[in-house]
Formats: structure tokens, C-alpha cells, sequence
């Protein structure tokens, strides 16, 4: 007798209709589960406007920052909020401009006792209520304290892995593959202990290997993408590197490979880094579902001279309220959501992360916080954007001067110009040398930055402009009413207590620093 089929049996459905049934419950399961889109930054650093292939340098390799901006967008008018490193980090992590977080005068140093207060909040400690998994891979420069109470774990990241601080603030003897010293006037401070890198908040190496360091932290950076994959959880990575701030450095893949020296063999090993992060999301079927965001921390370092970054056609560099100073380059990547080969003119800045990012997760911003970042969806989607105004601070702020420069719509007016060492002793512009005191303009300077990015041609003087300074003026007060400046966290608080050291309380001090696998030339 010829067997008879039971149906609602499963034993006699097909097999590769079983299958077919689990793939769309487990896309539509992972669909749910991966709703919000996962966010990483990148955010090199001293790297100017001038530097990469896409902005004009004819001599830069950078294959896979080319690769996102292919398939992405381009900024060519995107500033950070400061000249310099930690307020400028502060400001991204924050979304406030960062005399209202006390990271002002400076930068941290080794032996800083303050740090980002610990009332601040983060995007990490926004983005986690939402439920993603967040880290910090690479350079933090926001203070460690004497109880390293100001390491990234306090400040929302489940995670972190890199230097606290500028590799340049410890002895720095090895710079590249094979064993070449680092140059004579690299300004590594020898008086210190050596780089420390913390897994949290433990050290784990003293002295930093600077020829590997790149690969590990490209191998952490990778490892957290794909465990957080695993979980299924949306996840925040800030991946911060050493690059390509002076000392540059490479390891033996990328020693003597490019045309531009020892700056080009430096960029071609971040944007190598570059490419692992994309490659990662790319194996995880993420690249989709994930914003990338690449930037720098501000403008190019160009006391190095012929070894130091490259502002182009802009004007001075590093640590100036020039344009050189702090537009950066930055793109963004989202196949699917950012449309490819874009470029904007739209006026955007590293404040803007903050809340652009809370709302792409669901995230309330914190309340009662005057936040100084504004949503950038919209440039994104190549529409229009809100942000009209800009307001720079120089390297040291002071509450005597306030504001040294305001930018409304295409007009940047200076009531302060100052030399800096970052832009170069030397330079060929005067205005950019140590050399140039701090000088008042009454009138302000002012130019015109979609005719005159390089900043030559003042109209200040000019009858017809009256009107518009008299606006500018009156932004620069209304904005300024609002800043109430936080004690600052860098002017006297330094102690050697505070320097990292593997051997707390060991002699002789600080080069008994080392860890177990310390190594020297």
C-alpha cells in the first residue's frame, strides 16, 4: 500500500523549503535587531586640509580614504572647534565648545592632575542608553589623573585601548622600521616617563612601540566591530590615531613607501587602518547599516616643515584662528543613505557629531546643557543645513578676549589675530610665526571665504560691509552671553604623581617606567 503524505508534518517538508523559512526569520530577526546603525569615527590627527589626495595634494596616497569618498561625501567646509588637540577632542565628545568644559588653557600634558570633568557628558554615555556597545581605540588626550580617574571608562566607554596622550610627550627613540631614530626637532619630551598604553585602566606596555602600534590598534579596533556583531548589539567605536602628529612614524610595511617621505609613509599606514575598519564591517555584512566618519582634530603642525602636514591653499596651520588651523578635511560614508560621489559646501563642525549621532541611535541629549553642536542629517542627505555661524577660540583661550574670530554664512570676521609655533617660525607668512603677537582689529578683519579661503584680502575697511560687521557684532554678543566658561582643568594642575608609570613609586624614576617586555634601541 502506497504511503500517504501527513500534512502540517514537518518531517515531509522539503528541505530547502526548512531553510528557505529560517533565512527570512533570521534576516528578518537581524533586521530588528541591527534597527539602529552603528557609528564609527575616525579622527586622525594633525592632519590638514591640504593633506589627502582628495583635497589636492598631488603626492598623498591614501587608497581607502579615496575609496570612502567615492562612495560617500566630501566636507570642504568643516572646521574643529579648536586649534589644538584636547579641546578639540573635548568639543567632539561633548558637543560643546570647550571653555564651557574647563579644557582650556592648552592641552594635557603627562603630569596633568585634571582631565574632562566627570560631569561632562559624553556621546559614549548618551549612545549606551540606547544599548550600544562603545570604545575608544587609539589616542585620548583628555587626562588620566592622578587615579586615573579621567581614563575613557569614566567618561561611558566600555573600552579602551591606545595612549592617554600625543606620543611626542615621552621619549620617543624609534620612529621607523629599521630602527631610525626619531628626528632632532621632534620636541619629544625625554623628561618623562614613557608613552604608556592602557587596556582600561591598566598599562600594559611602557614604552609605546610605536612601530607595531598602528597594527594593534587596527587588530582592537576589528576585534571590537566583530564581537559586538556577534552580540547583536549596535555599537560606538572612536578610532583615534596617533597619526599623523609629529614624531611620524611606520613600521616595516610601510617604511620608505611613499613619495612624500616620512609625512606619506605615516598617512599611508593610517589609511591602511582605514581600510581594515572597512573591511571588517564589510566581512560582518555591516557597511550598510554603519556610519563612518573620518576628520581630523585640527589643522596641520607646520614647524616640521618639509616632515610636518600641508593646509593648502589655506591660510597658516596648527594652533592659529586661521582658516589653516582648523578647517579639516572629513568624510562621510553610508552606502545607501549617503549618496556616492558627494561633495558639500555646507558649513558643518566636530560639535555637530554629538547631536547628529544621538539622533541617528534614538538618544536624548542631556537636558539642561547648553550644547553647541547642530543636526547634520540633512548635509548628509545632501539637503541644506542649519549652521550659520562658527566661533573660534585660539589655542589659549582667555575670558579677557573671549572670541577671536566669528564666521556667518560665508564671512569670517577677526577681532584677534596670533602667531603660533605649530604654524612655523619660519613661515613664509608673518602672520602665522610665534613672532605675531596678539593684536585687536577695530575694525575686525574681514574676508569673504567662498572668493577668499587663503585669507588675503581684508574688506573690512570697506563702507559697504559696515552693515554686515554690525550683524556679526551683534551674533558674537548674543553668543557670548550664553558661555559661562568652566574652571579650567589644565592651568595649575600638573604633578609628576600624575604620570603614568607601570612601577608606581619605583627609582630611578621616571625611566624605571617599563614594563616587563620594555624594550630600547
Amino acid at each position: 500500500m502506497a504511503a500517504t503524505r501527513k500534512t502540517g508534518s514537518l518531517s515531509y517538508v522539503p528541505n530547502w523549503l526548512v531553510l528557505a523559512v529560517l533565512f527570512i526569520i533570521l534576516h528578518l530577526t537581524s533586521s530588528k535587531t541591527q534597527k539602529k546603525p552603528n557609528i564609527v569615527v575616525l579622527f586622525a590627527d594633525d592632519l590638514g586640509y591640504g593633506d589627502l589626495p582628495m583635497y589636492g595634494h598631488p603626492t598623498s596616497s591614501a587608497p581607502h580614504l579615496e575609496r570612502m569618498a567615492q562612495e560617500g561625501m566630501v566636507f570642504t567646509q568643516f572646521y574643529s572647534s579648536s586649534p589644538v588637540c584636547s579641546p578639540s577632542r573635548a568639543a567632539l565628545l561633548t558637543g560643546r565648545y570647550q571653555v564651557r568644559s574647563g579644557v582650556w588653557p592648552g592641552v594635557f600634558w603627562a603630569d596633568s592632575t585634571g582631565g574632562l570633568p566627570l560631569n561632562e557628558t559624553t556621546i559614549a554615555e548618551v549612545l549606551k542608553t540606547q544599548g550600544y556597545d562603545t570604545a575608544i581605540i587609539g589616542k585620548w588626550h583628555l587626562g588620566v589623573g592622578v587615579n586615573q580617574t579621567y581614563l575613557p571608562t569614566n567618561h561611558g566607554f566600555d573600552y579602551c585601548y591606545g595612549i592617554p596622550y600625543s606620543h611626542d610627550m615621552c621619549p620617543c627613540p624609534v620612529c621607523f622600521w629599521p630602527k631610525v631614530p626619531c628626528g632632532l626637532n621632534d620636541n619629544c619630551n625625554s623628561q618623562w616617563t614613557g608613552c604608556p598604553v592602557y587596556e582600561n585602566d591598566r598599562i600594559v606596555e611602557q614604552p609605546a612601540d610605536l612601530l607595531t602600534l598602528s597594527g594593534r590598534y587596527a587588530k582592537q579596533a576589528s576585534r571590537f566591530i566583530q564581537t559586538s556583531a556577534e552580540k547583536g548589539n549596535p555599537f560606538f567605536l572612536y578610532l583615534a590615531f596617533q597619526h599623523t602628529h609629529h614624531p611620524q612614524f611606520a613600521g616595516v610595511e610601510f617604511t620608505n613607501t611613499s613619495q612624500r617621505g616620512e609625512f606619506g609613509d605615516a598617512l599611508l599606514e593610517l589609511d591602511w587602518a582605514v581600510g581594515e575598519v572597512l573591511g571588517t564591517l564589510q566581512q560582518a555584512m555591516l557597511q550598510d547599516n554603519t556610519l563612518v566618519f573620518f576628520t581630523s582634530d585640527n589643522g596641520p603642525s607646520l614647524r616640521n616643515e618639509q616632515r610636518g602636514g600641508s593646509a593648502g591653499l589655506l591660510k597658516c596651520g596648527k594652533g592659529t584662528t586661521y582658516e589653516g588651523g582648523q578647517r579639516v578635511p572629513a568624510i562621510a560614508h553610508w552606502p545607501g543613505v549617503i549618496p556616492d560621489h558627494s561633495r558639500t559646501t555646507e558649513l558643518a563642525s566636530t560639535l555637530d557629531l554629538f547631536p547628529t549621532l544621538a539622533k541617528l541611535a534614538g538618544a536624548a541629549v542631556p537636558s539642561g546643557v547648553v550644547l553647541d553642536g547642530v543636526d547634520i542629517l540633512p548635509i548628509l542627505q545632501n539637503k541644506h543645513g542649519s549652521r550659520e555661524l562658527f566661533f573660534y577660540y585660539p589655542t589659549s583661550p582667555d575670558p579677557k578676549y573671549g572670541l577671536y574670530a566669528v564666521r556667518y554664512k560665508q564671512y569670517k570676521a577677526h577681532y584677534y589675530t596670533q602667531g603660533e609655533v605649530n604654524s612655523d617660525p619660519n613661515n613664509h607668512d608673518p602672520d602665522c610665526r610665534p613672532s605675531a603677537q596678539l593684536t585687536r582689529h577695530d575694525p575686525p578683519l574681514l574676508f569673504n571665504l567662498n572668493n577668499d579661503p587663503s585669507e588675503q584680502f581684508n574688506l573690512g575697511n570697506m563702507s559697504e560691509y559696515k552693515q554686515l560687521l554690525k550683524t556679526i557684532d551683534s551674533k558674537k554678543v548674543e553668543f557670548e552671553k550664553t558661555v559661562v566658561w568652566g574652571e579650567s582643568q589644565i592651568a595649575g594642575h600638573s604633578s609628576p604623581d600624575a604620570e603614568p608609570c607601570y612601577n608606581k613609586g619605583c627609582s630611578p624614576f621616571p625611566t624605571c617606567c617599563h614594563t616587563p617586555q620594555w624594550w630600547w634601541p
